[in-house]
């Protein structure tokens, strides 16, 4: 497929009270790698339904991209790429549809969590040829990249270094606890991410699980050991003057839409306006705005 156009949008006053101040030049483009939709509603979807951003999606089982192609609209894109390391795999199918993953399970890790053994069970294997991040040409450009692919994401953060250098968020699965032979775990991917210009600023979501051989009526319940969970990352903020006026935009849009994260879309604003990339009255017309579609949040003393 031909290299996607980025297309520049003229935001309607009526849409969206944050999009109508900003004004980007363009819609926010999200990539998502491991679109597969088992975990519930993606973080952007909100911005999906207002019509602020536009989303193309990569998931290589077969289920998956089935599922996604069946209901995507017209703003979402989605194709049967394992993204990588550009080089030969395996995709395994396990037992488990959220095991997927182009590393192997690790039979010992797994045997020390409820069901883990049974839902890491590989029942297919499907060669794959993988491509670097850098080298999809179906990617104009990335604001948000969204990523859970079981142990694959530092890869996919290596060989995409020119594609991500005016990203300014990322949500990625993290590991604690390798449950794949070789799988990179937390500290790997927060020394990549800080190295590309990305901090860590909140979690999306925690995973907790029991550890064997104790096990309760619900196999699933979760005591206290950590063994994944999303973390989202965003371009270093104190370093606001690194970040163009686009990038400032689109990561205050993220911030205030994707994970509520209202003093970081103020930050941002505070330098557009500094910037007169917005109007100076910006940082007040957004703290009306919060005050009149959220009430209980209470505007910040500026």
């Amino acid at each position: 497929m031909n290299q996607r156009a980025i297309t520049e949008i003229e935001p309607s006053p009526g849409h969206d009270g944050l999009s109508a101040l900003l004004r980007p030049e363009r819609l926010t483009e999200v990539v998502d790698i491991g679109a597969n939709p088992i975990d519930g509603d993606p973080p952007y979807k909100q911005m999906m339904l207002q019509k602020l951003c536009r989303v193309t999606g990569f998931d290589p089982h077969p289920a998956a991209i089935a599922q996604l192609a069946k209901r995507k609209g017209p703003q979402e894109t989605y194709l049967p790429y394992a993204v990588g390391d550009g080089g030969a795999h395996e995709l395994n199918i396990c037992r488990g549809i959220g095991f997927a993953s182009l590393l192997q399970p690790d039979a010992k890790t797994l045997t020390h969590f409820p069901n883990f053994t049974e839902l890491g069970r590989v029942i297919e294997r499907i060669p794959q040829k993988t491509r670097r991040l850098d080298e999809v040409a179906e990617i104009a450009a990335i604001d948000l990249l969204k990523i859970d692919i079981q142990g694959g994401e530092l890869a996919v953060f290596q060989h995409g270094r020119s594609k991500l250098a005016k990203a300014v968020a990322i949500q990625t699965e993290v590991s604690f606890v390798p449950l794949y032979e070789n799988q990179p775990v937390f500290g790997d991917i927060d020394l990549e991410l800080r190295g590309l210009g990305f901090v860590p600023h909140t979690f999306a979501a925690i995973n907790r699980k029991m550890i064997a051989p104790m096990l309760g009526p619900d196999p699933a319940t979760a005591i206290n050991q950590l063994v994944e969970a999303d973390v989202v990352y965003v371009r270093n903020f104190v370093d606001a003057e690194a970040m163009d006026s686009e990038q400032l935009k689109h990561l205050a849009l993220i911030a205030h839409h994707c994970y509520g994260s209202f003093d970081l879309a103020l930050n941002c604003i505070h330098h557009l306006a500094t910037r007169k990339a917005i109007p100076p009255d910006g940082k007040n017309r957004y703290v009306d705005l919060l005050q009149t579609k959220r009430p209980k949040v209470a505007g910040p003393r500026l």
